[in-house]
């Protein structure tokens, strides 16, 4: 097993208690949050990952307030726009796994275009996880297989992680969950079969780049079998 993950994937949870916890509302919690999700991931790849994730908004996070949902789909539209030149002065390639079910035409064009601005770039893939949701694309991986007409004897494990969003995107080695909550969310879960689980008592905005050496020292302890 290499000391250095192929893939982390992050859950980054705890904007919200974070604000909590400072008197702010829960806006203050995301904006903080999205300062800590620059600087957590691109120092990721700087550290030799290829492939890091993170889910930045779940199938149920539509549930939220209209003026929180209100609020993140403007700071998601800044990552993919106003902050882009960030990714390709890093020469890191942007990918954005997610149904476009709901999502409006104006995020989903900038994801087309941020996605077709940075498809060379080959220091490192950013996977955004949007409009997400494992048990979804897990779905929608079995639909695409129907479509190519498969028979129910044809399917194999291979064939369904041939359909996933964005399959050149590898299996999580790693997924950090923030924030001290003890459970997946739907996040990854077809790549998540035999992922190490690292979970950090800290909320989300408290993550510094300090926080990625010490979940790459704790990666290199674990003993990876696959079973085996």
């Amino acid at each position: 097993m290499s000391d250095i993950p192929r893939h982390i994937g992050f859950i980054v949870d705890g904007n919200r208690r974070w604000a909590k916890q400072h008197g702010l509302p829960a806006y203050e919690g995301h904006m903080a949050g999205y300062n800590a999700l620059q600087d957590v991931l691109l120092e990721t790849l700087e550290q030799g990952v290829k492939y890091v994730s993170a889910y930045v908004f779940s199938t149920e996070n539509w549930k939220r307030s209209e003026d929180e949902v209100g609020r993140l789909m403007g700071l998601i539209l800044k990552i993919f726009t106003a902050d882009l030149h960030i990714l390709q002065e890093k020469n890191v390639r942007l990918r954005v796994l997610g149904s476009k079910e709901g999502v409006s035409s104006k995020i989903l064009k900038a994801i087309a275009d941020a996605e077709l601005a940075t498809e060379n770039n080959d220091g490192g893939t950013l996977a955004l996880c949007f409009n997400y949701g494992g048990q979804t694309e897990v779905v929608e991986a079995v639909r695409q297989i129907i479509k190519q007409g498969a028979v129910a004897e044809d399917v194999t494990v291979d064939m369904i992680t041939d359909n996933l969003y964005d399959s050149d995107i590898p299996l999580c080695d790693l997924i950090v969950r923030t924030s001290g909550e003890k459970r997946l969310s739907n996040f990854m879960l077809w790549r998540a079969a035999y992922s190490e689980l690292l979970f950090i008592d800290k909320n989300w905005p408290d993550m510094t780049k300090e926080d990625v050496i010490d979940i790459l020292e704790e990666y290199k302890q674990r003993g990876r079998r696959f079973g085996g």
